[in-house]
């Protein structure tokens, strides 16, 4: 089956790392909905906004499958959308979650749907990019069942200490996990395919540590955190999420965060999350274009994608950092730090763009991946979007 993960018409929540994917690439867990769907033996397409089109396009041509691209696709609720026939839609409450098609959709606004299931089961759906380290261990506990069920994991070195259930450690084929401490009587900890952990380390579950990440010497990783493909990390880091491709190698607290693809934390950043009150966090809303409150006792930084900060930065409670920003200076940055901002500071101190792009190529072909002139079109559209932030 061909399937389509959708877009709502409404974004704003998941920005800044929606600026640059769809939600259905927004990695909860282990796995992001893109993977879920593949592994589970699918075609997958995405109806996205324009501005995505090009990168994320929709391939399908016969019957097909929408799926909201915002619902954390564990295997029972794929079995409830796979069964639809063409003309059935499977609703929560308001919530479209999947709907079946004879054939692709211009949109999905006036769509004619013979019947809509209600779905009875808990749906986990997220409602902002905060959500992605709030549902983080639901995730993780969903994705680890199904990653794992019938297979044995590669042998646990007698150099680490296991503390807690050894069923609720996984650890892929050509995974390096040498002298560590890892602690499973929290969550699962899974350790993906080539994935590195190095002496020293103290890890508690949940954890996903995806293909090719690293943690390093002497990290402590508290749950529940999921380190993306090919992210290296290292101090200590509790309930945060990095999507990929992105460095924290040094020591340093992250705590409550999300940080987006291609992203750089220098040496001794440290992030707030909890307020010396103990009051509740307000956040950058692109929505209203100011602080608001979040729901949230504990929560740090969201960081857009190919965004950096230098050595010893110190960042609020329920900082948001956008697109390609490069932060350094003394003091505390504001709470909110505009994409392509030079310093960060002072909103009109800009990051050229063909500048951003030359620091891009370099990262990027560090890690054997090209920028292409459609990721270049991407980011000139979210830059030129974007404008009247740092003004």
């Amino acid at each position: 089956m061909h399937v389509v993960l959708f877009d709502e018409p409404d974004i704003q929540d998941f920005l800044p790392l929606a600026f640059t994917r769809p939600t259905a690439e927004l990695r909860c867990g282990i796995r992001t909905n893109t993977e879920r769907w593949t592994a589970a033996g699918h075609q997958v397409s995405f109806h996205t906004r324009p501005l995505l089109a090009e990168r994320f396009p929709n391939r399908a041509k016969g019957p097909c499958l929408y799926a909201n691209g915002r619902v954390l696709w564990n295997a029972d609720l794929r079995a409830e959308a796979e069964a639809l026939q063409p003309g059935e839609a499977l609703i929560k409450g308001d919530a479209l979650l999947a709907l079946a098609m004879q054939a692709p959709l211009d949109s999905l606004d006036e769509v004619d749907v013979d019947t809509a299931y209600d779905l009875d089961a808990e749906v986990h759906m997220l409602q902002s990019v905060r959500d992605l380290f709030g549902l983080a261990a639901q995730a993780l506990r969903d994705d680890f069942d199904e990653m794992t069920l019938g297979r044995t994991s590669a042998p646990l070195s007698e150099s680490n200490r296991l503390i807690g259930n050894p069923a609720e450690l996984f650890i892929e084929p050509g995974a390096w996990v040498e002298g560590a401490s890892l602690n499973t009587e929290g969550g699962p900890v899974y350790i993906g395919k080539d994935a590195v952990v190095m002496e020293g380390s103290l890890i508690r579950g949940g954890l996903g540590l995806c293909n090719h990440a690293e943690v390093k010497m002497g990290a402590k990783l508290y749950g529940a955190n999921t380190i993306g493909p090919w992210c290296k990390v290292g101090g200590e880091v509790g309930n945060s999420v990095f999507q990929a491709y992105s460095n924290k190698g040094h020591d340093g607290y992250v705590g409550n965060s999300v940080i987006g693809a291609w992203c750089n934390l220098g040496a001794d950043t440290n992030t707030s999350n909890l307020k010396n009150n103990y009051s509740e966090v307000k956040v950058w809303s692109y929505r209203d274009a100011s602080l608001i409150p979040s729901g949230l006792t504990f929560c740090g930084l969201v960081m857009g994608d190919h965004s950096k900060c230098a050595i010893n930065t110190q960042l609020n409670t329920g900082t948001t950092v956008g697109v390609n920003a490069n932060i350094f200076g003394h003091g505390f940055p504001p709470k909110f730090v505009p994409s392509w901002s030079w310093g960060g500071f002072d909103p009109e101190d800009q990051y050229d763009l063909e500048r951003s792009f030359e620091v891009a190529e370099r990262v990027m072909a560090r890690r054997k991946v090209a920028l292409t002139d459609a990721d270049r079109r991407l980011l000139q559209a979210v830059f030129d979007q974007t404008a009247d932030l740092r003004s």
